[in-house]
């Protein structure tokens, strides 16, 4: 585990992502498992799983709220000094929606393209 020195960054990529109306547990939920990703650990299922249709090194973190009966996704990729997060959504299917696929995609060649990434 890394220092808190070594500690990785949260980038949201360029405000296109809003903030979801999370309930606080899914909120604090959601900042142990970015917390963790920050620090270098290495989550898996059920907490998150490789996501290689999307791109190399992208994720995706699975946060339950139970209070607002949904499931949140959020769609990132390890980079070598931060987080990258491309989309947050509810998830309300079996399958991750092509859209988001698409979008995270698109996003992840514009984010590339502008800081040389990955």
């Amino acid at each position: 585990m890394n220092s808190s020195n070594d500690s990785k960054e949260i980038v949201l990529f360029f405000g296109e992502i809003k903030t979801p109306p999370f309930s606080n547990s899914a909120r604090a939920e959601t900042g142990l498992l970015l917390r963790q990703l920050q620090d270098g650990e290495m989550l898996s299922m059920p907490e998150s799983r490789p996501m290689p249709n999307i791109g190399t090194h992208c994720h995706e973190l699975r946060v339950s709220d139970s209070e607002n009966n949904k499931e949140w996704r959020i769609i990132y990729r390890i980079d070598e000094n931060e987080i990258v997060v491309f989309d947050v959504f509810a998830k309300t299917t079996q399958k991750t929606p092509q859209q988001v696929i698409n979008n995270c995609q698109k996003r992840i060649k514009r984010y590339n393209e502008l800081f040389d990434a990955g």
